[in-house]
């Protein structure tokens, strides 16, 4: 079985060889690494060229955001399971894709997912994303699996569509809702597979919440999921169970 790991990146110079050295360093695996860069001007190309074939498809070039950079490296992408790592984050371990491969084998399913955890600048464990507890109409809620840790067949992409970038900063919620619609078969795994820096695009700011609540509450109008803002904002009460004091 054959892994594409995609990572979109623009300007992270600071982070982006820890992101790629986390990919290189899982074992027992084949892995096809794809890079999008959306023409970054800090020194982030130069990092990247660095690792020469090591990195099997790299891509330089303008993009209209990050889901338009991941859909780049999707369309690009042949192997048999799909997933991503952002570029401020790296794999909890060497082996996750080695375990992710493993239960595609043994299982008859189209996609898995597990948990994450947040670390600020400093390392610090802040959050732990537990996906444990999902079920599919929690996306009426606002609520949805750990994205970073969810990877899919290639032709479970191909068969529903890749992300609408319509959306700015909830086009995974979207994804993941339309996929789980169509009554993918899942299974969660109950480890941690991600390590992600807070700061992320739709966390950063009270107007970046109130953007990401309301492609919500589009996204699941246009699926037919029925919702409300009460019931969305209400995701906010168990997320405080989450971080570590």
């Amino acid at each position: 079985m054959k892994i594409s790991i995609i990572t979109a990146v623009y300007n992270r110079k600071d982070t982006i060889r820890q992101c790629i050295e986390s990919v290189l360093a899982q074992k027992n695996i084949t892995i096809e690494y794809i890079i999008v860069d959306g023409g970054s001007k800090d020194g982030t190309k130069e990092i990247i060229e660095s690792y020469g074939n090591k990195i099997q498809k790299f891509i330089s070039e303008p993009d209209k955001g990050i889901y338009d950079a991941l859909n780049k490296g999707f369309r690009a992408a042949t192997g048999d399971v799909i997933g991503l790592l952002h570029s401020d984050d790296r794999f909890a371990d060497d082996l996750v894709l080695a375990r992710i491969a493993e239960t595609f084998s043994k299982e008859d399913i189209d996609a898995v997912f597990a948990d994450i955890i947040f670390v600020n600048s400093t390392g610090k464990l802040i959050r732990r994303y537990k996906s444990g507890n999902f079920k599919p109409n929690d996306f009426a809620y606002g609520k949805m699996p750990a994205h970073p840790s969810f990877y899919a067949k290639k032709e479970i992409y191909d068969r529903l569509g890749l992300f609408d970038v319509n959306f700015k900063i909830a086009a995974d919620f979207e994804l993941l809702a339309r996929f789980f619609k169509a009554n993918i078969r899942y299974k969660y795994i109950p480890e941690t597979w991600v390590v992600m820096q807070t700061g992320g695009e739709s966390t950063k700011s009270i107007k970046s919440n109130l953007l990401i609540n309301r492609e919500i509450k589009e996204a699941c109008d246009e699926l037919g999921i029925k919702t409300n803002y009460f019931k969305i904002y209400s995701k906010y009460f168990t997320k405080l169970f989450e971080f570590i004091v």
